[in-house]
């Protein structure tokens, strides 16, 4: 049960051509609220400009200005799914509270004609159907055909519907070409268990340093508690990047702190920089004093927005592995689109999957997302391994 008002979430064309799209979200407050809404927002492909945030403890109000990437974002599905995070307006304890249970996995499976980027086209239909993607299995045949297996799960809950089946078999046929795919089908399928990266390949992936000039990627963090009498205010000046906001909303959320207000522009000095000002406070009401604390936060924010992916390319024999990991919200959700993303640039360079899958690991006391691609041998070849790294990297950050 859910009430909401129709305003609730309110996304309008920009006036004139090439303007942003401004999204308003007016519901009641929690935290983590403005990193739910960040996750939503890079999971459609959009950019944010600017935003404004305000919230008096109980009831919110969020305006940011996006940019779609694509020209095919869905902002009906879009706008549908920002109310699925907002807050309920009824008190909660009025509410059942039903046990959470996990999503169930289903399996995809299609054979299919090989062709380059085939795998990247199949991950762009399944974002616009809103259907996650956990692991994928890629076999290629000496005849040039090619099975795949996509693990996913449905945002929308309704993938055991035989409806909901077709239409995600028809839209890759639509997508792919009749005259590709040779067959198709989806079925539930049981708990899926991850398998385990290397202690090599952990040790070089976590602690890896990135190759770029971090003096043209400076971060600068302040926190200052004299201006205001409740709220601590947090300074951010870092690199633009697609993601950034969202890092910084979900680093805050694991922290458990409330933004109280918030205004994020663009750097009065350089373009490629943003200027991010927020007014903070614990989630008891009580402003961020300790030390020790304002030393981890700036830290872990740092590090976030430096280096939020880590990217890195192994060779085994004749084989050639590509590695994305990045960390793992406390609630146990991934970083949208980062799929998409690394096949999409290995798609630019003219590589071929063989194997793809994701996977869970520990490091550092955080949990990580990592990504595991097998690539073609022959298409490496022309390509050094610091061109690969960086073209994935520079996909993943919007650079």
């Amino acid at each position: 049960m859910r009430v909401l008002n129709d305003d609730a979430v309110v996304i309008e064309k920009g006036k004139k051509p090439g303007d942003p799209y401004m999204i308003t979200v007016n519901c009641p407050d929690k935290t983590g609220l403005g990193c739910d809404i960040c996750h939503t927002i890079l999971e459609f492909g959009l950019y944010i400009t600017k935003g404004d945030l305000s919230t008096d403890g109980k009831w919110c109000y969020v305006v940011l200005w996006v940019i779609p990437r694509e020209s095919d974002v869905m902002w009906m599905n879009l706008r549908e799914r920002l109310l699925s995070v907002c807050p309920s307006t009824v008190p909660t304890f009025y509410l059942p509270k039903p046990c959470p249970s996990p999503s169930p996995i289903y399996l995809l499976k299609f054979c299919a004609l090989d062709r380059e980027g085939l795998l990247h086209d199949v991950t762009r239909v399944l974002l616009q159907l809103e259907l996650t993607i956990e692991r994928v299995k890629v076999s290629t045949t000496p005849d040039g055909h090619v099975l795949d297996l996509f693990f996913i799960q449905d945002d929308l809950g309704l993938l055991h519907k035989a409806c909901r089946q077709e239409q995600t078999c028809e839209r890759l046929r639509s997508v792919l070409g009749e005259s590709c795919i040779i067959s198709c089908e989806i079925q539930q399928y049981g708990t899926l268990h991850h398998s385990s990266i290397s202690p090599s390949v952990a040790h070089q992936l976590f602690t890896l340093c990135s190759e770029f000039n971090t003096s043209n990627h400076n971060t600068l963090l302040q926190i200052d508690n004299t201006l205001s009498p409740a709220h601590t205010l947090l300074q951010i000046s870092c690199v633009d990047s697609k993601g950034f906001l969202y890092d910084i909303m979900r680093t805050l959320k694991d922290y458990n702190i409330q933004i109280s207000y918030g205004r994020l522009s663009h750097s009065t000095t350089s373009h490629a920089h943003r200027d991010l000002d927020l007014f903070i406070q614990h989630a008891d009401g009580n402003k961020v004093v300790d030390p020790q604390k304002h030393q981890a936060l700036c830290s872990r924010l740092n590090t976030e927005l430096l280096h939020p992916l880590r990217v890195l390319i192994t060779t085994r024999g004749p084989d050639t592995e590509l590695f994305v990991a990045n960390p793992v919200e406390l609630c146990g959700r991934g970083r949208p689109r980062v799929f998409y993303d690394v096949t999409f640039a290995l798609k630019t360079l003219g590589i071929c999957i063989f194997l793809a899958e994701i996977t869970r690991h520990t490091a550092a006391e955080r949990e990580w997302e990592v990504y595991r691609f097998l690539l073609d041998e022959s298409c490496t070849l022309k390509l050094s391994t610091k061109q690969i790294v960086n073209k994935v990297r520079r996909t993943l950050m919007g650079w």
